[in-house]
């Protein structure tokens, strides 16, 4: 018992300090995440019919920004990779770009997953659009597809997406 309450403990304290670390970012504009579910209200599902939408704010058109997708996955998640197609909309309704993102959650060789993780699930932050320009200043709309040809892709439990000011050393 005492040391299942140390392991929480350490758990935590580990949560804390990601959420510390990520509150401190100076270069941050914006992210969510959204947690995916079936129609059917399965958990960890994520539905081909299911286009999560993400809108954030530019002011500063002159900068160059950095978009990261977020995904979280459970261990149980059946392939090594995840295809997402994305479309940026700028704020007068135009698309800026459309495209197909393979992320490779999984080494494809050893089948070791890939980014940070606790137990059985794993976070993954990918850089899909580097070093990305905006032309017009205002509300931009970034819609995610997931690309797998499944109806419902099981063991995606959420996905998301963080804009950060470029910087010259990669962040």
């Amino acid at each position: 018992m005492l040391l299942r309450m140390h392991f929480l403990s350490r758990v935590v304290r580990a949560l804390a300090a990601g959420l510390l670390l990520t509150a401190c970012d100076q270069n941050q504009v914006f992210e969510k995440n959204i947690d995916l579910k079936s129609p059917a209200g399965d958990p960890y599902v994520w539905a081909v019919q299911d286009k999560p939408t993400f809108e954030f704010e530019i002011t500063d058109t002159t900068q160059r920004y950095d978009v990261y997708f977020n995904i979280r996955n459970a261990a149980d998640y059946e392939y090594y990779n995840l295809y997402v197609k994305q479309t940026l909309t700028a704020p007068d309704g135009k698309p800026v770009s459309r495209r197909l993102h393979q992320m490779l959650l999984l080494d494809p060789q050893t089948g070791e997953p890939r980014g940070s993780g606790t137990g059985d699930i794993y976070d993954h932050q990918i850089l899909a659009l580097p070093n990305q320009q905006f032309h017009q200043p205002g509300r931009y709309k970034l819609m995610l597809e997931q690309y797998m040809r499944q109806d419902q892709l099981r063991g995606i439990m959420a996905v998301g997406v963080r804009v950060a000011r470029h910087s010259a050393s990669g962040q």
